[in-house]
């Protein structure tokens, strides 16, 4: 029989962990608090339908429930007004479209393209590149593995769309240079910090967060997203 208590002592260390991690892409009136709540009632709840017989590791399974409360409560709060959505479309296309070849983000240049004035540029930018990191980090944690083994066996329907998109992503990914998919393997394969990135490539926490805004930018494109 599962010990609750102990398993909860184990894993808070964890819980927090990912709750923290989630905190550096999210504006300040997003609480850690209550990301480690949603994920701890995920927590419990994953213990009581825990069925080893699936073939899931129980850290995985527990960790991967963990994450994905996290995200649903995110989407849930959508802590976004609606002219600023409409700002980030705006500089996201400006982003994509503009004839460059480099990686640099000119607010200036954005400024002119989007008629916004370059305060309403830079924070639509900065709260794209907090949407992009979150929004691929749930769909690559959601698309894992065991989250795959759940879905084929609860919904079959979900589990066949699930692997579809697998697929385009995978093929989306190869169409990124080299220093791209690096970028992206070191932020979501090995869940490096931007700071931490930046140390690996020896440039600066700004320069990581416009290197990922762009290389995020054409992987939606890629995707066929609007």
């Amino acid at each position: 029989m599962i010990n609750k208590e102990a398993l909860v002592r184990e894993y808070l260390p964890y819980i927090k962990k990912i709750a923290y991690d989630l905190k550096r892409n999210l504006p300040h009136n997003v609480e850690v608090d209550d990301l480690v709540q949603e994920g701890l009632v995920a927590f419990l709840q994953a213990i009581e339908k825990f069925d080893p017989k699936k073939g899931a590791k129980l850290r995985s399974y527990l960790l991967t429930r963990v994450k994905g409360a996290m995200y649903d409560y995110l989407r849930k709060i959508d802590w976004m007004p609606k002219n600023l959505r409409h700002d980030i479309k705006l500089v996201e296309d400006a982003i994509v479209n503009m004839e460059s070849d480099s990686n640099d983000i000119d607010f200036e240049k954005i400024a002119k393209i989007t008629n916004l004035p370059i305060e309403n540029v830079k924070r639509a930018y900065n709260e794209l590149t907090r949407k992009q990191l979150l929004m691929l980090d749930s769909y690559i944690s959601d698309d894992s593995e065991l989250i795959d083994k759940i879905a084929s066996d609860e919904n079959p329907y979900s589990y066949a769309i699930n692997e579809l998109l697998k697929e385009q992503l995978i093929e989306a990914i190869k169409k990124l240079d080299d220093k791209e998919q690096l970028l992206l393997s070191l932020r979501f394969e090995h869940e490096l910090s931007l700071k931490e990135i930046g140390k690996v490539l020896n440039v600066t926490e700004s320069r990581v967060s416009q290197l990922l805004a762009k290389t995020l930018a054409k992987l939606k494109k890629y995707l066929g997203g609007e």
